[in-house]
């Protein structure tokens, strides 16, 4: 893949500094423990709706022992965990979707192009296209390990009504 047809020109993107932590995304994102896919924030620029970030792949994460033994694969269904935090990160901090919460709303257009293994460091990038207020985000999404392409697609987000799934859990 030329380097033009990357959401973000990947020379703007510096792993080494970023601009948000994992702390910074816990501020925003609910997720936690084992299920933390963003290590930091590395790139924001509202005027487009586009963000990246970095998912540094250690030989501790949750699926390396089983998936696969002795071969190790991030499994594709994390990668696009990634891509959602991501936007649900973007869309929820800057309030564009009016939310408390965004979650997974659908996924289109996935394709898987690469391997992802422990040692890597996983670019994530998103393009939020169509912002519905109150209703859902539309994202294109791509991930790269060393300046090559290993996922992309189309990623649906939508509102998730907190107050219903807090409940639901102190009921439980």
């Amino acid at each position: 893949m030329a380097k033009d047809e990357f959401i973000i020109d990947l020379d703007l993107l510096d792993p080494d500094k970023p601009i948000a932590d994992i702390e910074a995304i816990r501020a925003v994102n609910p997720q936690r423990h084992e299920m933390e896919q963003l290590t930091a924030i590395l790139y924001e620029d509202l005027d487009r709706n586009v963000s990246a970030a970095l998912k540094e792949i250690t030989a501790d994460e949750f699926w390396v022992r089983g998936h696969m033994p002795g071969m190790p694969l991030m499994p594709g269904v994390i990668m696009l965990e990634a891509a959602a935090q991501l936007s649900s990160y973007h869309a929820s901090k800057h309030d564009l979707l009016g939310s408390a919460m965004v979650g997974f709303g659908g996924l289109d257009e996935v394709r898987f192009r690469g391997v992802v293994t422990p040692g890597d460091r996983l670019i994530i990038m998103v393009c939020l296209e169509k912002v519905r207020r109150g209703r859902m985000i539309v994202a294109r999404f791509q991930g790269a390990v060393d300046g090559k392409l290993v996922v992309e697609g189309v990623l649906r987000g939508i509102s998730i009504p907190v107050e219903h799934v807090t409940g639901q859990a102190s009921t439980s």
